[in-house]
């Protein structure tokens, strides 16, 4: 049976009982009070939604585009291809469960684990190089605001959002009140690596939209 919270006050935790309804697909339902745990997330059925708590809220995505899921790919691709060969750390994709501090679970679009770190569990992966989300209709509230000011209290180095319809990616850095906006290129550079990733973002819209 789904776990309750910790309160019977009325939320996202009812619909999901009951089920969920409609508009509970929609990421950013969140408890009307701080009250779910880790655990009783990590419980929730495995039913091709992505659940995230984040600061005490429950965040329900639906399943990903095909768009969103190509634009992933393409990002694991050119990470990947500069991560590895450089020793920089391992790239990873959603379903994840990361907790970068108790009580919390986080899965990101796309993240790179540091190299230094060896996780054998998600347990031990306590620190992240860059986390990037792609945003889908409904998430944009909460990728730029809720999960943007966890990650940059990490603190991730750095936090992408890649906005497609835009054809834009925002950078954050932890000490920024605004993104930078980059609408032509985007530079990666890892303090021990002496090459940065550089990514056309023309051409890598080019190639997720056509």
């Amino acid at each position: 049976m789904t776990p309750e919270p910790s309160s019977r006050s009325a939320s996202v935790a009812d619909a999901e009982l009951h089920p969920l309804a409609p508009e509970s697909h929609i990421m950013g339902m969140p408890q009307a009070s701080p009250t779910w745990t880790a655990a009783q997330v990590r419980a929730l059925p495995a039913d091709g939604n992505r659940y995230e708590l984040v600061d005490g809220e429950l965040l329900v995505t639906p399943s990903p585009s095909w768009v969103h899921q190509i634009t992933v790919a393409e990002l694991f691709r050119l990470l990947d291809g500069y991560a590895r060969p450089n020793a920089v750390g391992r790239v990873c994709l959603a379903p994840a469960d990361i907790s970068l501090a108790e009580d919390e679970v986080l899965q990101p679009d796309v993240f790179v684990v540091p190299a230094a770190l060896k996780p054998r569990s998600w347990e031990d992966v306590r620190a992240l190089l860059l986390v990037i989300e792609v945003l889908s209709p409904g998430t944009a509230r909460y990728d730029r605001l809720v999960k943007r000011r966890r990650y940059q209290r990490a603190p991730v180095p750095e936090y992408w959002i890649v906005d497609l319809d835009a054809r834009l990616v925002e950078r954050w850095r932890p000490d920024d009140s605004r993104p930078e906006i980059l609408s032509e290129r985007i530079e990666w550079k890892v303090p021990h690596v002496d090459d940065a990733l550089v990514i056309d973002l023309q051409a890598f819209f080019r190639e997720v939209l056509g």
